[in-house]
């Protein structure tokens, strides 16, 4: 059977559909991580297609089952998921089973740029707790809701209980 477009761009040497490789997503900075809309559902498949990225890969049975037998494969996810967590101004921290997500130095200034009523940068976390739990890293998924429940009793206006409601139910069992 041919290998997935997804599977393609997570080994390294597949192109997204603008010709980018994981590579290149990894190097950017945080300004591209805001001004790009387009690189996250690659980088956090799901089983629906993309609203917002047609040409998005969607997330098949077999993806699921390469990403949780293949380690370099649940490496580069959280490589993707370190990317991330930079951009939100947290880090994750610990070793075996036992993982945790805190802030990072930057916090508060990364959070001017995403914890504010309605950013989409809430719909991208909903999309990575999702993604990580269906591809075998919910232990990762499960320690970024736990920071993020923390940043919400913190700052419960700018999340609101609706977006608290879609992360929680984004971890699947």
């Amino acid at each position: 059977m041919p290998e997935s477009r997804l599977l393609e761009f997570y080994r390294g040497h597949g192109r997204d559909h603008r010709g980018r490789l994981l590579s290149h997503i990894l190097g950017f900075g945080h300004n591209e991580l805001e001004f790009h809309h387009d690189y996250i559902q690659w980088l956090f498949p799901l089983p629906e297609p993309s609203s917002a990225n047609a040409s998005a890969p969607i997330l098949t049975l077999d993806d699921i089952a390469a990403f949780t037998s293949e380690p370099a494969l649940g490496k580069a996810l959280l490589n993707s998921f370190d990317l991330m967590l930079d951009f939100y101004g947290l880090e994750r921290d610990g070793h075996g089973g036992d993982w945790k997500v805190r802030r990072a130095s930057n916090f508060d200034e990364r959070t001017r740029q995403w914890l504010m009523s309605g950013n989409h940068n809430f719909l991208r976390i909903s999309r990575m707790l999702r993604s990580l739990s269906l591809l075998g890293l919910g232990s990762y998924a499960r320690a970024f809701l736990e920071c993020l429940e923390t940043i919400y009793v913190e700052n419960p206006t700018a999340v609101g209980t609706t977006t608290i409601g879609y992360w929680r139910r984004a971890i699947t069992p």
